[in-house]
């Protein structure tokens, strides 16, 4: 969670003290250079945000894993059930 709080203060940083440079000297004119930066870096964030959560969150971590449809070996090759329903319930315990 530390890694996202600062990732944050680097992205949005740079655009408050755009706009507060702006607001305090009137003589100042908006440069494109320092928008278009500043927009950057807060597309960067936006756009990284969910990978750092799916690598670094382990309770996200553990769902998307989760979603993700692994390649389940026969019943007959393993020597047992297998899930089939993906509810966690195997075929001889469904009835206890």
């Amino acid at each position: 969670m530390i890694l996202v709080s600062v990732f944050y203060v680097i992205a949005w940083m740079p655009t408050g003290i755009f706009y507060l440079t702006l607001n305090i000297s009137s003589n100042l004119t908006m440069l494109e250079a320092g928008y278009y930066f500043t927009v950057f870096m807060v597309f960067l964030y936006i756009s990284a945000n969910p990978f750092i959560y799916a690598t670094k969150f382990d309770p996200v971590h553990r769902i998307l894993v989760g979603l993700i449809p692994w390649k389940k070996s026969s019943p007959s090759a393993a020597g047992g059930s297998a899930d089939v329903g993906g509810t966690g319930i195997n075929s001889h315990n469904q009835g206890t």
